[in-house]
């Protein structure tokens, strides 16, 4: 009861913090603690045209249920073995203790289905958070394919986001562009090696401000950059709805289903959540 009451708390903390970001409400604390459709099924195997399994990493202030509702059993549907976790405290906790929790959860997943690496789809912190664990935690020997939907890589310069750090969220001032944080995590190199990585981004970012944040420096051959609007230029996603989009979707997948990140020159079909 004292985890539920705390996990409610920190809703209303959230619902506050994202209305003043122009964004929705998160989930009820009552499905703080519920998967995903499809997601956490500890005894799926990955095949071999799947070999990883897939780690969905929500953003701030989200649980994993509403953030990944619709991603999730997209990616079952095409043949993933896919697993999330909630971390943080609703994601408030300084980064690199998340970033542990994402480690010890990786270990787990890799013990269950007997895999040599994940995939991890990160949103927003999900999508930078587990940077951290690539390049000081021992991540880099075990995850393949990192895909960031609007992370917060370079921080964002929404004043909002010091202010929230400053009351209840560690986690948003270490996402504050210029922070201590960020300057550990973007020292040379950037991007180490082992992953692939794909940074997907949109004009319409309210939260990752300016958008080009999301953005990672790094060879052509291991890092991918995507600008929605570069191929699909009315699109209308936004940061918050962003995981659910039809469009991030096809990114997704088709940095899943190749060698390396995203290719560059892929031609999504144009649908939008608008």
């Amino acid at each position: 009861m004292r985890a539920r009451r705390a996990a409610r708390l920190l809703a209303a903390v959230a619902t506050a913090a994202l209305c003043a970001f122009g964004l929705t409400a998160p989930a009820s604390a009552d499905t703080a603690d519920t998967p995903p459709p499809g997601a956490n099924n500890w005894s799926c195997k990955p095949d071999a045209a799947h070999p990883q399994p897939v780690v969905l990493v929500n953003g701030t202030f989200k649980t994993s249920y509403e953030n990944w509702l619709t991603l999730s059993p997209a990616l079952v549907n095409a043949g993933y073995c896919v697993f999330s976790f909630g971390y943080g405290g609703l994601e408030t906790a300084p980064i690199p203790d998340s970033a542990a929790e994402l480690r010890d959860f990786v270990d787990a997943v890799l013990g269950a289905t007997g895999a040599k690496k994940v995939d991890i789809v990160g949103h927003s912190q999900g999508g930078m958070m587990p940077r951290y664990y690539v390049k000081f935690l021992g991540g880099a020997t075990k995850v393949d394919d990192l895909v960031g939907i609007v992370p917060s890589n370079h921080g964002t310069t929404n004043p909002l986001a010091l202010a929230a750090g400053a009351t209840v969220c560690p986690s948003c001032a270490d996402q504050t562009a210029g922070s201590d944080f960020l300057a550990k995590l973007n020292s040379d190199p950037e991007t180490p090696t082992g992953p692939d990585y794909t940074a997907i981004a949109t004009r319409n970012d309210e939260v990752v401000v300016p958008y080009t944040s999301a953005f990672l420096d790094g060879p052509a051959s291991r890092v991918t950059n995507v600008l929605l609007q570069d191929r699909c230029p009315l699109d209308t996603t936004e940061h918050d709805q962003a995981p659910k989009s039809p469009l991030v979707e096809q990114w997704v997948l088709n940095a899943l289903q190749r060698n390396g990140p995203a290719d560059p020159a892929f031609e999504p079909r144009c649908v939008s959540t608008g």
